[in-house]
């Protein structure tokens, strides 16, 4: 596995993103399984995913790459950190083939706790589809809330769906653990 351990999950490491991830990125965000969960709309190729990863440090979000068994599996994210309000936006998303092996609750809950203790974050909060029960189910068991809806929010292949907001506190994440 290139690049070093950033955060260690129970059982994902989270590295950071280097140029030699860009095939699987691109590989991963076009899969027709995964872009329309993102809300993504068009395809990106290969020079689009690196030109992203060559700014990454342009902005104080911090996206990692989620490894299982040295193996890259997906992406984690804190997007939106707002020092002021003590806030950041979860993203992530995995390749098809490593759902469903619980490596999305760990990469969240790993990020989540980095952004709590390191970030000094408050909150912490997701945007999630309404018929995405995977993801929804993955921020449940981190412990966030749901905490309202964004009706017929998204348009996700050719319809109109609502967009569930979900957050998470610092003190109720603690309490959990």
């Amino acid at each position: 596995m290139p690049g070093h351990t950033f955060l260690r999950g129970e059982a994902v490491t989270l590295r950071p993103i280097e140029e030699d991830d860009a095939t699987f990125l691109a590989e991963t965000i076009n899969h027709p399984d995964v872009w329309p969960s993102l809300g993504a709309y068009k395809p990106l190729n290969h020079s689009q995913e690196r030109e992203w990863i060559e700014s990454l440090g342009e902005s104080d979000d911090v996206h990692l790459l989620v490894c299982a068994e040295d193996e890259p599996v997906g992406t984690v994210g804190l997007n939106g950190i707002n020092d002021v309000w003590g806030t950041a936006e979860l993203g992530y998303y995995l390749h098809p083939d490593a759902q469903g092996n619980g490596y999305a609750r760990d990469a969240a809950e790993r990020i989540v706790r980095y952004g709590f203790e390191d970030h000094r974050l408050a909150k912490v909060y997701a945007n999630v589809y309404a018929g995405n029960d995977a993801s929804q189910g993955v921020l449940e068991s981190v412990g966030f809330k749901r905490e309202g809806v964004f009706r017929d929010h998204a348009h996700v292949r050719g319809e109109r769906v609502d967009v569930y907001r979900y957050g998470l506190l610092a003190e109720e994440f603690d309490a959990e653990r």
